[in-house]
């Protein structure tokens, strides 16, 4: 592989993966903020609050990774058995199937008239019916590589993850502490910006709603962390 197509792949990775990644970096974030902000709220030691952060961000990021390729996989595995089904069904009853298909467009919102004519153009071509029960069922050509999308959620979950966190390696607790919120809070507007692009919804309700989840997250890190500390310490 040259570096030209290594780059090209690369490119086409990213962006089949682009929910995958912005998911990832959304979970690192606001997990490990709530986390980190939990544990600095009790404690001026930076050691605890690294060790705190650095094992919850590859704890998460694993996790994370393991979840998705078991989805991905379990999709590809549905999609193939669906394959399997339709074929054997061709095979079984060709006939049977432009029937089906007229009444999963019903149900999908076409009309009698309108179901029986698109079923009917296709009824005697087996290979266009077979790709328009798949296509009516979701199924994609291409399957999702699993180990790509959880290595990218790997990637994503961990890098994101290390935004809050790195402020503590270089200030003290208390500095570090603004540094951090302001730095997450930067990633969160990003993220939420993303993920208004990708699902084509408005811009301030996503970034909204994303900003939201990550401070309740750290709010609730530092009010459980604060009850263990005074249920302790009294």
């Amino acid at each position: 592989m040259t570096i030209a197509s290594g780059l090209q792949w690369l490119r086409s990775s990213l962006a089949e993966s682009a929910g995958t990644v912005v998911f990832g970096m959304e979970d690192g974030t606001v997990s490990i903020f709530g986390l980190i902000f939990g544990v600095a709220a009790t404690t001026t030691n930076t050691e605890t609050v690294l060790i705190a952060g650095a094992s919850g961000a590859v704890a998460a990021a694993v996790s994370m990774m393991a979840g998705a390729y078991l989805d991905v996989e379990t999709t590809r595995d549905e999609m193939n058995a669906n394959r399997a089904l339709v074929q054997s069904g061709f095979t079984a009853n060709p006939d049977s199937f432009a029937a089906l298909i007229s009444n999963r467009l019903t149900n999908a919102g076409l009309t009698l008239e309108q179901s029986a004519a698109l079923s009917g153009a296709v009824s005697h071509d087996r290979q266009a019916l077979k790709a328009l029960w798949l296509a009516l069922h979701g199924a994609a050509e291409t399957p999702l590589n699993p180990w790509e999308q959880a290595l990218w959620m790997l990637l994503a979950d961990f890098l994101a993850a290390a935004v809050p966190i790195l402020p503590f390696v270089f200030l003290p607790i208390p500095e570090a502490r603004a540094v951090s919120a302001a730095v997450t809070l930067a990633l969160l507007i990003a993220l939420g910006i993303g993920r208004a692009r990708i699902a084509k919804r408005g811009t301030l309700r996503t970034v909204t709603e994303t900003v939201s989840i990550g401070i309740a997250a750290a709010l609730a890190g530092v009010v459980i962390s604060v009850l263990i500390d005074h249920g302790f310490n009294g």
